[in-house]
């Protein structure tokens, strides 16, 4: 017996794997047994063809986040040492996450409350391993904690825990991994400003920590170390959270948010807090989402990009410094292939490979040359057209990206 599934054959023999192989969600082409398929639908993980990826990064630096070997800004996109083995990327408030392509994981920048999960609170500029493992698969960096899936469906956490955001079930810092629960079949992971949120191979949704301003979606204002579903809905695939806000997307391409709305930031068309998910508008064609620290931007199957919140220094790209509480669209073009957003300030890839930044221009974090110059609309960084992948940044103050040679 034999069915489709994208981008492969499924079959009860040994597996034959045809690259190139795309692990970042799309096709991955091959032959695999029904075991394998499932194993790879359940965790999301699907084995990769190593493509050589160079890490850069620029912005602030100023607690080694760049990863550098300095405490110095750029404005300008400067490669992390020689490597060519990132695989994921994560950027925080002071600190950033990586993982290569060997599984292993590692950190830099600020180790204050133990984010850097490093079994201490040294900052250091420079990346080190977490731990010895090879097994880890996916990474979220918030303001001060950090979350990871390993590749056996399991999720870690690290880092501030002051407000039950690490999900362990107390409110404490933990300056190496911790498991959160026993389960094996998280998909997802995304961490706020004090807050985090997961989401199960079975389409359910989840979150942990702070819940001032409804940021958890549970219908209340109250705090919890532990994960608990969102709802009973089980048709979530994606989930991005900034600094008291969420965005989600359901299969049916529908978006929708919830937390602190007071700068329009939840999309919903009025600058109010709510406590449980509405959906923004009613299209079903939204592909990507990423929340900032009052912002939001999200992308349509069609390639064009959108943004509403807070306008300050230009962050929602709209060539002015307003705050929409509605999806406006940025520009015309239909080419974005990825959005990030960070504080007051957003990047994007374009299918061409190009990388574009805007908004607040401090410390460097443009990447366009310059420190302190405030973009209102999309200006492209540099003239390379080998970015790849972005990282998810809530609150953070630098960039970091991966390049293909």
């Amino acid at each position: 017996m034999s069915d489709r599934y994208p981008g492969g054959l499924i079959r009860k023999t040994p597996p034959t794997i045809t690259p190139p192989v795309d692990g970042e969600g799309g096709s991955a082409p091959g032959i695999w047994t029904l075991e394998q398929a499932s194993y790879y639908t359940k965790t999301g993980v699907w084995p990769q063809k190593v493509i050589p990826r160079e890490l850069y990064s620029w912005g602030d630096g100023g607690s080694g986040q760049l990863g550098l070997n300095a405490t110095a800004n750029t404005s300008s996109p400067d490669q992390v040492g020689a490597l060519t083995t990132w695989s994921k990327i994560g950027a925080g408030n002071s600190s950033s996450v990586a993982i290569k392509t060997d599984g292993t994981m590692w950190s830099w920048g600020s180790g204050n409350s133990g984010r850097l999960g490093q079994n201490s609170i040294v900052y250091t500029s420079s990346p080190v391993q977490i731990g010895a493992l090879t097994t880890w698969s996916k990474v979220a960096v918030g303001n001060a904690h950090n979350l990871a899936l390993k590749t056996d469906g399991t999720m870690w956490s690290w880092g501030s825990g002051t407000n039950g955001q690490l999900g362990v079930g107390t409110a404490i810092n933990v300056s190496s991994p911790v498991q959160i629960g026993l389960l094996t079949t998280w998909a997802q992971v995304a961490a706020g400003n004090s807050f985090s949120a997961a989401i199960k191979t079975d389409g359910t949704m989840w979150s942990w920590g702070s819940d001032s301003v409804g940021r958890l979606g549970q219908n209340s204002t109250v705090y919890t170390s532990s994960p608990v579903q969102i709802g009973a809905l089980t048709t979530w695939s994606q989930v991005a959270l900034g600094n008291a806000h969420s965005l989600a997307l359901k299969t049916d391409g529908t978006m929708w948010s919830w937390g602190y709305g007071a700068t329009g930031q939840l999309g919903v068309g009025a600058v109010i807090d709510v406590s449980s998910p509405v959906q923004i508008g009613a299209l079903t064609t939204w592909s990507q989402v990423a929340a900032g620290n009052s912002h939001s931007l999200a992308l349509k199957t069609d390639g064009t990009m959108w943004s509403w919140g807070e306008g300050s220094f230009g962050a929602v790209g709209l060539n002015n410094q307003i705050s929409y509480s509605s999806p406006v669209q940025v520009g015309a073009l239909n080419t974005w292939a990825q959005v990030a957003s960070g504080n007051n300030f957003s990047v994007a890839l374009k299918t061409d490979g190009t990388m574009w930044s805007w908004g607040y221009g401090s410390n460097g974090r443009l990447g366009v040359g310059t420190n302190g110059i405030n973009v209102s609309s999309p200006v492209q960084i540099g003239a390379s057209t080998t970015w790849l992948l972005l990282p998810k940044m809530p609150g953070a103050n630098h960039v970091l990206a991966l390049s293909t040679l």
